[in-house]
């Protein structure tokens, strides 16, 4: 099998690199621990670690990213430091350099994104970095990140979206697309040459939290009305394929940390990619990763819909299946709050079966399910087996009702 650099990245052998990466800085290593993995079987691999560093002035906490590749280096792992292992060359970085998101270090620190608010008069009065508290809300390595930006006196919130220069005015075009037909896509407030995406918050409050108020968060008709009501030309953008065709990648994914569950994989995998088969390619309008995360909800009602970056054709049921499947995997719920997601998928997966082959539902509900199961080991859980393996019963339960 191809060396994609994942066993030098999450093991010990990475120290010298990391050390030489920092001493280069002029720092010195004084320890570290793996914090995230983003891997691409046979191809890629990407690590990030948190390190303690003493600088000349003083000791910090710190960020380290390194990237590994099969073949050659690409064009954008030259704005990173190169190093040498004695087999291979990577790319290292110090957060928040990241040499595929040039717009990360205006986001990471306040000084710079109150000059940026500032610039861009999107408030009513100048702000300093004082009034600004940043939060960091997801970074992929190399793919993308989204800071929250709290304003205080007066309160106003932005979310800070920072993406990869190729898909830049593909995403901004997009979240055009749906706030000229009306849809409750976040309002871009500010775009920077360097790649950043400054948007309004949404009203209401995120599904993912709503859930677990008192009463429903939203009618599942109501979800279904929502995606309905994308306009006609989604269909007509680069078609995203849906999660269930990579559910092979991901499978591989999974077992190669957890080789006891590549049996059921296997299984799971081709019960899955024979039973979709006879489904042709959809030309519905779809959100392409619609999820509890992804919705604003308020009085019971749908207000907002977040990251539109993924919209393009395809099938309704790849966007009902990407919900059950996420759904079907909250990690870390009380007794109580699991017993409140069962109820609300028992009553809602009906409804969505009265719009969609119920079949097809639940084996893209598992594809997607298989693809969250990656996540626990990329971000370094404590309990990552435990969790992983929860999440692949889970799948296993969908295609089971279904074969």
């Amino acid at each position: 099998m191809p060396d994609d650099g994942a066993r030098l990245l999450t093991g010990p052998r990475v120290e010298p690199l990391l050390r030489a990466a920092v001493d280069h800085q002029g720092g010195q290593l004084l320890s570290w621990s793996l914090d995230h993995v983003d891997a691409a079987p046979e191809q890629s691999t990407t690590a990030t670690y948190v390190a303690q560093i003493l600088w000349p002035h003083g000791e910090r906490t710190e960020l380290l990213g390194v990237s590994a590749r099969i073949g050659e280096l690409v064009p954008s792992d030259e704005r990173a430091e190169i190093f040498e292992d004695g087999h291979r060359r990577v790319a290292v970085w110090l957060y928040p350099n990241d040499p595929d998101l040039l717009g990360l270090p205006r986001a990471a620190f306040p000084d710079r994104m109150a000059e940026t608010l500032n610039a861009g008069s999107v408030l009513a009065r100048p702000v300093t970095a004082e009034q600004l508290s940043l939060s960091m809300i997801a970074y992929r390595p190399r793919r993308r990140a989204v800071v929250k930006v709290v304003v205080n006196d007066p309160h106003e919130v932005f979310y800070v979206k920072v993406l990869r220069e190729r898909l830049f005015e593909d995403v901004l075009n997009k979240h055009t697309l749906l706030r000229d037909a009306g849809l409750p896509a976040p309002e871009v407030a500010l775009t920077t040459p360097d790649h950043l995406m400054v948007t309004r918050e949404l009203p209401g409050m995120a599904m993912a939290r709503a859930l677990f108020e008192p009463g429903d968060p939203c009618r599942p008709e109501d979800l279904i009305s929502l995606l309905d009501a994308m306009p006609p030309a989604v269909a007509g953008l680069e078609r995203r394929p849906p999660w269930s065709d990579a559910v092979g990648h991901y499978a591989r994914m999974v077992s190669a940390t957890l080789p006891e569950l590549a049996d059921e994989l296997n299984w799971l995998t081709n019960q899955i990619t024979s039973g979709l088969a006879q489904y042709p390619l959809g030309n519905e309008p779809t959100h392409g990763d619609f999820h509890e995360g992804q919705l604003r909800v308020a009085g019971g009602r749908v207000v907002g819909m977040l990251d539109v970056d993924t919209i393009g054709p395809g099938r309704r049921a790849d966007d009902l299946a990407c919900l059950i499947g996420h759904l079907s995997t909250i990690q870390r719920m009380n007794r109580e709050q699991e017993t409140k997601v069962r109820d609300i998928l028992a009553r809602w997966v009906p409804v969505f079966d009265q719009r969609v082959d119920p079949v097809e539902l639940r084996l893209r509900a598992a594809a997607v399910v298989i693809s969250l199961a990656t996540g626990p080991y990329r971000g370094q859980e404590i309990d990552w087996r435990q969790q992983t393996m929860g999440m692949i019963r889970s799948a296993g339960a969908l295609v089971r009702q279904v074969v």
